[in-house]
């Protein structure tokens, strides 16, 4: 059994084949922590133009069901390029930022997911925000557990991610199999899927079958780009049953809707 984390250069030299399959990532490892919108952070103040009305929510959701009073969406994480490089950044934006209403909807719009928050995505050029806004709304009410994110500073890891084996060509599957057994730790696989909040990377599927989803604007296939991972210690976010709120977005264009999905 191994006694660490396999570096992709172990990985690939024990499974070549492998390689086209990696993906780059960047882990987030979220410290409690007084984080400031200069910086990236899990449930951090936002870095946000002061003439840009902050977004608000008026879905109904599990406590009000006409979903008025409109709900202040609250930050949910906050990003920048310099500390979390990757091919998931469109040409000429270097922050971006996830914000989500702290109530659960059953019956969400297309793109969201249902039982759980409603998402809002945001692109920036840091440069661009000039005036600051000062801090924002107050929601209105909130879901009492889970969708408050504790103000968390982030120290981020790059790493390369590979796919759970059933996203592979099936005469590997057998082999990948063998090579996760071979370096577990304490049991688990740390090959396929890094859990944990992170930019990029494979999604987990520890509940369904794998799934794929394509943009409704263009028909490309969406890659995972945002993983909000279930920790009720630090962060104090629980999503679904303990699992991972993740956001698929358009390779082609960061214009084009994104997708939420609960695992």
């Amino acid at each position: 059994m191994s006694m660490h984390q396999p570096s992709a250069d172990e990985i690939v030299s024990r499974l070549p084949e492998l390689a086209p399959y990696g993906r780059s990532a960047v882990r987030l490892h979220p410290e409690r922590g007084e984080p400031t919108e200069q910086g990236s952070s899990v449930g951090g103040p936002l870095l946000w133009p002061s003439d840009e009305p902050w977004p608000m929510c008026s879905e109904p959701d599990d406590e009000e069901p006409s979903g008025l009073p409109a709900v202040a969406m609250v930050p949910v994480a906050q990003i920048y390029a310099s500390d979390a490089p990757g091919p998931w950044w469109p040409t000429g934006i270097d922050l971006l930022q996830i914000l989500w209403c702290p109530n659960e909807h059953w019956e969400a719009p297309p793109n969201q997911a249902d039982v759980s928050p409603l998402v809002e995505v945001r692109w920036r050029r840091a440069a661009d925000v000039g005036v600051a806004l000062p801090p924002p709304p107050v929601p209105a009410r909130h879901y009492d557990y889970g969708y408050l994110p504790n103000p968390c500073t982030i120290r981020t890891e790059q790493i390369i991610d590979f796919p759970y084996r059933e996203e592979l060509p099936e005469e590997l599957r057998p082999r990948l199999r063998k090579l996760i057994e071979d370096t577990d730790i304490e049991g688990k696989d740390s090959i396929t899927r890094i859990a944990g909040w992170k930019i990029g990377g494979w999604p987990t599927w520890h509940l369904t079958c794998p799934s794929a989803f394509d943009c409704e604007e263009c028909q490309g296939r969406m890659a995972l780009l945002f993983t909000v991972a279930s920790d009720d210690l630090v962060t104090g976010v629980v999503v679904g049953r303990a699992g991972d709120l993740r956001i698929f977005a358009c390779p082609n264009d960061h214009r084009h809707p994104f997708h939420v999905d609960l695992h």
